[in-house]
């Protein structure tokens, strides 16, 4: 039996859970209390979700725990397609919600006053369910302070929200075409670039501003996240490795390029010269804010991965990474 440390407010807590009830693999949901207490105790960053294996080992950071599980559960309902060009494909959708709609869903999250107040009950009430009311006020705005302090850490700037909720909609709107025409990403079986996604769209789907978006623009989203959810009941197959991508996924591979990808490169080059903030052009607008070392170890990643794939299947991806903008970064 596994445990899973994290709370519901959690985009890569509930991304995690999702992927084990697909995988069918046994576990307890631990869902209330202190998971960032389990990591610092255990000598790990103090990241959750914390997953805690049958033989008690602790790990976390999403990624690497869904390549852990392949490793432990190999061919059990995996969500690495079996084609390396669409496992590509995946991992490159998978990085781009952790890293780029991570940052629609602190915005929103902490932007607006309505979705701050939900906010903070969400996540008092779920480390601890039942206290003293004078302790919860002050736990809440604790938490809001710090939350709210750290906006422009990430990026989620009054000057960069313009780019932010763009890309918050076209996502919406291209998820929700494509969802209409197949139940996945990549076939009638989710992906790990599924659950990427669904970690952040999830709590997106919850906190009130974009909820609300999200019922007026896209209710097949909406239903996709209900039915990813609990993906257990799920059979199916990937795509055919040599036909074209579905239209939507070239058009979310467009939107990484025109947001994520070169929002990456321009914090690596940040990163190599020292420099404490960067600004790149995304969508025709202004995007700042300081380097983070962790998204430039995500985009060694993606080019190592790049790099590392069979001759077939880099030839078989380089017209469409090239046509949709990717190539050149990758």
């Amino acid at each position: 039996m596994y445990t899973l440390h994290g709370i519901n407010p959690s985009p890569y807590s509930v991304k995690m859970r999702a992927l084990m009830r697909y995988r069918r693999l046994p576990f307890v949901w631990e869902g209330v209390g202190q998971p960032r207490d389990v990591a610092v105790a255990a000598g790990l960053p103090p990241v959750i979700p914390v997953l805690r294996f049958p033989d008690g080992r602790l790990m976390n950071d999403s990624t690497p725990l869904a390549y852990a599980l392949e490793r432990e559960h190999p061919g059990v309902r995996s969500v690495i397609p079996d084609d390396p060009a669409l496992a590509f494909v995946s991992d490159l959708l998978e990085d781009f919600g952790d890293e780029w709609v991570t940052k629609m869903m602190f915005h929103y999250r902490w932007y607006y006053q309505a979705d701050r107040d939900f906010a903070q009950a969400w996540v008092v009430t779920s480390r601890d369910p039942v206290m003293e009311e004078g302790a919860r006020r002050a736990m809440m705005q604790a938490f809001n302070d710090r939350q709210v302090g750290r906006m422009a850490l990430v990026g989620c700037t009054e000057q960069n929200r313009p780019v932010i909720e763009e890309s918050y909609r076209f996502v919406l709107g291209t998820l929700d075409r494509h969802l209409r025409t197949l139940p996945f990403l990549l076939g009638t079986r989710p992906s790990l670039g599924d659950f990427g996604l669904y970690g952040q769209l999830q709590i997106l789907s919850v906190d009130p501003t974009p909820a609300a978006e999200m019922r007026e623009r896209a209710t097949d989203v909406f239903c996709w996240l209900m039915r990813l959810d609990d993906a257990s009941g799920v059979e199916g197959a990937w795509i055919d490795p040599a036909a074209p991508l579905p239209v939507g996924v070239v058009e979310l591979l467009r939107h990484a390029a025109a947001t994520y990808l070169p929002f990456l490169a321009a914090n690596l080059a940040a990163l190599q010269d020292g420099r404490e903030t960067f600004e790149v052009a995304l969508l025709g607008r202004p995007f700042a804010q300081g380097p983070f070392r962790y998204q430039g170890k995500c985009f060694d990643a993606l080019r190592k991965k790049f790099a590392a794939l069979p001759d077939g299947a880099r030839r078989k991806l380089a017209p469409v990474l090239e046509e949709t903008g990717c190539l050149a970064y990758l």
